[in-house]
């Protein structure tokens, strides 16, 4: 018998996980360790545990990791894959003991011990279980595995993360397609690179994601930041330990006509582990254990949480030319309005500028009016954010404390401008009071 190999994106299921498992060979069959005809009434066999000989992956650990079942679920479907089903039973044992109330691995255990008496034809064949409840499982056993093996690499960073600035400390991104979440550091030894720093199991709307009117039952896309800590003390029990609401719509969603409301990050209710990848209402839902391992991370008015369809990964090297050329743009941006050239000013706003209802025409007229009545400007920009904004729309959300002076007027406010790529350039199409 040839030795099976997994392909992925796939799960090895205790026989065949619908049309995702792909299993080479003779070992294409029914999971079982007991003969076909063993009666309930006969003693079950006991499989042996054991630990190949080389192989320190095969290692059973005392505990799992803080970080998440998913490095243990690996292992567990590795040794039914390898036909170890004492090690896989093992190991379930010991993340129930550290989860007691994650339904998957309680769907897994049931579906070893059923394998223990007669063959089993595929993933939920224990009693207990709706399909749909078992529809649900095998989709967030996927959705851990695919992410678990397909981490990002270390060399990489998301596209979107291109300038946050000096205090904010995290940063997350939730790819949608993976229901992950990506939390990153702001290394500021490091020129402000984000850093990767851990990655969580997410569920998302039940409709999918890009979220356009109320009531849709999905996920926005776009860039956003964190606007509230609500205490679980504050929410019924379906939001878990807590949840942290996000400033869905923003300018530019409005600006598109999406509508809706209450997107929150947050957990799950006290007697659920972790809900399927398709379950919220738009939400972005997280296990209440990794709920509480980001929360100290979470700055009120100040973390982005950058939705994505699927995150869009840069090198350093691009990643550091796709800032430059921002910082770039923006300092020009900045030198133009403090020359008093009006039409050098006005070259960076794109002719589809709207903003307060004042579209282009009004703008410009206006700013040369102002511009004509200034004998000196000084301009200055701090706490600059640089975002890119997922889609396929080339937009940059950018964020700043802005300091004006001029011989007639000083003032100080914080500005959020969204840059559009048009013809090649950068151009502004939105800008106001953030």
């Amino acid at each position: 018998m040839r030795k099976t190999k997994l392909v992925l994106p796939a799960l090895i299921g205790l026989a065949v996980v619908a049309a995702a498992i792909h299993f080479l060979g003779e070992d294409d069959a029914p999971v079982t360790a007991a003969p076909a005809t063993a009666s309930l009434d006969q003693p079950l066999p006991v499989w042996p545990v054991s630990t190949p000989a080389g192989n320190a992956a095969a290692t059973l650990p005392v505990t799992v990791s803080d970080g998440g079942p998913e490095a243990q679920l690996t292992r567990i479907f590795g040794e039914i894959e390898r036909r170890e089903l004492g090690n896989a039973l093992q190991l379930t044992e010991t993340l129930l003991q550290q989860y007691p109330n994650y339904r998957l691995a309680h769907l897994i255990k049931g579906d070893l011990l059923l394998a223990r008496v007669h063959p089993i034809e595929g993933f939920g064949a224990a009693r207990g279980a709706s399909a749909e409840q078992v529809a649900d499982l095998r989709a967030e056993a996927l959705k851990r595995l695919q992410a678990y093996r397909d981490r990002p690499q270390a060399d990489y960073v998301p596209r979107y993360l291109l300038q946050m600035r000096p205090d904010q400390r995290y940063a997350v991104v939730v790819d949608t397609r993976r229901s992950r979440l990506y939390l990153y550091e702001n290394d500021r030894s490091n020129g402000g690179r984000p850093r990767f720093v851990a990655d969580y199991y997410i569920t998302q709307g039940k409709l999918g994601a890009d979220k356009f009117a109320e009531g849709d039952k999905k996920t926005p896309i776009g860039v956003y930041h964190v606007t509230a800590d609500l205490s679980r003390q504050k929410l019924p029990d379906l939001y878990g330990n807590g949840a942290f609401p996000i400033n869905y719509p923003n300018e530019w969603d409005r600006r598109r006509g999406r509508g809706g409301s209450g997107i929150w990050l947050h957990g799950t209710p006290s007697d659920t582990f972790a809900r399927p990848p398709l379950a919220s209402d738009g939400c972005v839902v997280l296990t209440n254990q990794d709920l509480e391992a980001i929360r100290n991370n979470l700055q009120v008015g100040l973390t982005p949480v950058i939705i994505s369809p699927e995150v869009e990964w840069l090198s350093l090297d691009d990643w550091s030319k796709e800032r430059d050329e921002l910082n770039r743009t923006i300092e020009n941006w900045r030198a133009d309005w403090e020359s008093r050239d009006s039409d050098r000013y006005l070259s960076h706003y794109s002719r589809e500028f709207n903003a307060g209802g004042q579209g282009y025409a009004d703008f410009a007229a206006q700013k040369r009016q102002v511009n004509a009545g200034k004998s000196w400007i000084k301009l200055s920009l701090d706490n600059l954010s640089v975002f890119r904004n997922p889609g396929k729309e080339e937009v940059v959300v950018v964020t700043f404390d802005q300091d004006y002076r001029s011989n007639n007027l000083n003032n100080r406010m914080k500005k959020r401008q969204y840059w559009v790529r048009e013809g090649g350039q950068w151009k502004i199409i939105y800008e106001g009071a953030a």
